[in-house]
């Protein structure tokens, strides 16, 4: 499905149905396409919702501001033009800052959130790997292009400063995420913007807030995470103030992908178990 919204074109993967609506938001050089496994999982029972947004595995070029203020308005508008309310509203890896700057600017359509494995307090960019992607992104997009080259090679994907302490078991999933800035120069140009203006404050500031949003929050974390504290977990969940905390075994930062039925379970436990 695709939606025309202020920056642009969207595709985006919506489930339809009665249940609850649990819309599920992806990170860097990420799509929809995280959320496969849970949403086969969860759409029995709920109406699932997954945006592609321009965050650098987009197959649609896009305009205007691309800071991740500017992204969390983008999702905002999102959910305003699909009419969507008390939504689940759930983010791993740069998708939980994304959820927390929701829930600090215009949480009103926000039933519930969930922050899964995700940047949080002073962790922008994340690790090693957010840093050397964050650092690729001052290069022209041209050099940036050549040097996003590499990863067409496993071995180069599966490095800890690429995919490798992101995920276990989502090598196919991080191939098929790297296509548009190898294929597409306007693509490129986006992802370029985009890194550039990635500025941890305003995730700091959001994440401060998140003392202010009363209504049930669940933290999931992988236990195993290399790039996302697990220590981060444990504070967010003190953070908030109706909060539960998951944590996860046998998976690193994109739980989406090692351990899918596991995390649809916990989302699924947390829908059904809180009132809004």
């Amino acid at each position: 499905m695709q939606i025309d919204l202020s920056t642009g074109t969207l595709d985006y993967v919506d489930t339809g149905g009665d249940g609850p609506t649990v819309v599920l938001l992806h990170g860097l050089l990420m799509d929809s396409s995280l959320w496969d496994g849970p949403i086969a999982d969860l759409a029995a029972d709920h109406r699932c919702v997954a945006p592609t947004l321009p965050l650098g595995a987009h197959r649609l070029p896009v305009s205007g501001d691309l800071s991740l203020p500017a992204i969390a308005r983008l999702v905002e508008e999102f959910l305003e033009r699909l009419d969507l309310h008390d939504v689940t509203l759930v983010g791993n890896d740069t998708g939980g800052a994304l959820v927390q700057l929701v829930l600090a600017g215009k949480p009103e359509r926000v039933g519930r959130a969930a922050l899964v494995s995700c940047e949080a307090f002073d962790n922008v960019p994340p690790g090693l790997t957010g840093k050397v992607l964050v650092l690729s992104g001052k290069l022209s997009p041209r050099l940036f292009g050549a040097f996003m080259q590499q990863l067409r090679l496993r071995a180069v994907r599966r490095l800890p400063i690429a995919f490798g302490w992101l995920t276990k078991r989502g090598d196919a999933a991080t191939a098929r995420w790297i296509r548009p800035v190898l294929t597409s120069q306007e693509i490129r140009r986006d992802t370029v913007r985009m890194l550039r203006a990635i500025d941890g404050r305003a995730v700091a500031e959001a994440t401060a807030a998140l003392s202010s949003f009363h209504r049930p929050a669940l933290v999931v974390w992988a236990a195993e995470d290399r790039v996302m504290p697990p220590e981060h977990g444990r504070r967010l969940t003190d953070l908030l103030p109706d909060s539960r905390l998951v944590e996860i075994a046998d998976s690193y930062t994109l739980v989406p992908l090692d351990q899918p039925t596991e995390l649809a379970a916990a989302v699924r436990s947390f829908v059904m178990t809180t009132v809004i």
